[in-house]
């Protein structure tokens, strides 16, 4: 009796040693999947990081390159349209999206009664003042920047600008409109005879006339 139950002790230990076996290998894979997911929080926190970093670059690189940056607000500006148009102005806003421009003037080019081998000489180029026109737009516009092929500031002493200043000297107040069914009259400065005056000489025929409306 005594040796069967010293025997049967060895079988019930022998029967349990799985069992723990078993437990300690979980045991021992609970630190590899803590490190894992430390490892995969890292990496996605370095990638957030950089991410925000390139995000940052680019936003600094585009205010620094943008061409906000090159208007002049003290001169004005030409902006040239895909149309041909050419509007001259103040732009206040320029972005990816739109231009705002003010204080526009635009070309109105006019010819009188000519053979066809003196039309050419006797047309004359008028600068208009935006907001007298039939619908009476307010001294604004908003530009599609798609339709805008280029643009540049203008220097004082040009043909426009000249005109531009002669014309905010003679209407202090700004542009009056009258009834559009009366006639309108116009103040008309030759600016190649203004120029040739300066350098002493008089002007000649077929000059180009910048013209600034005004009404009464």
């Amino acid at each position: 009796m005594d040796f069967s139950s010293r025997n049967a002790q060895p079988a019930t230990a022998g029967t349990a040693a799985p069992v723990s076996t078993g437990s300690s290998s979980k045991r021992a894979n609970r630190p590899d999947s803590q490190k894992v997911t430390r490892i995969v929080t890292a990496a996605g926190a370095f990638l957030v990081a950089v991410l925000l970093v390139f995000v940052a670059i680019t936003v600094f690189t585009s205010n620094r390159n943008s061409q906000a940056g090159f208007v002049d607000s003290s001169k004005l500006q030409a902006v040239f349209l895909n149309t041909g148009q050419v509007y001259f102005g103040k732009i206040s806003t320029l972005n990816n999206k739109y231009f705002v421009v003010k204080d526009i003037y635009y070309l109105q080019t006019s010819s009188g009664a000519a053979t066809d081998a003196t039309a050419a000489a006797n047309t004359s180029v008028s600068l208009v003042k935006l907001g007298c026109e039939l619908h009476e737009p307010y001294d604004q516009m908003v530009i599609n920047s798609t339709q805008v092929t280029f643009w540049e500031n203008l220097q004082d002493n040009g043909q426009v600008a000249k005109a531009v200043a002669t014309f905010q000297k003679q209407n202090p107040s700004g542009q009056k409109c009258a009834d559009q069914s009366n006639a309108s009259s116009s103040t008309t400065n030759n600016v190649q005879n203004a120029g040739n005056a300066s350098n002493g000489s008089t002007g000649t025929t077929g000059t180009t006339n910048t013209t600034t409306t005004k009404k009464p």
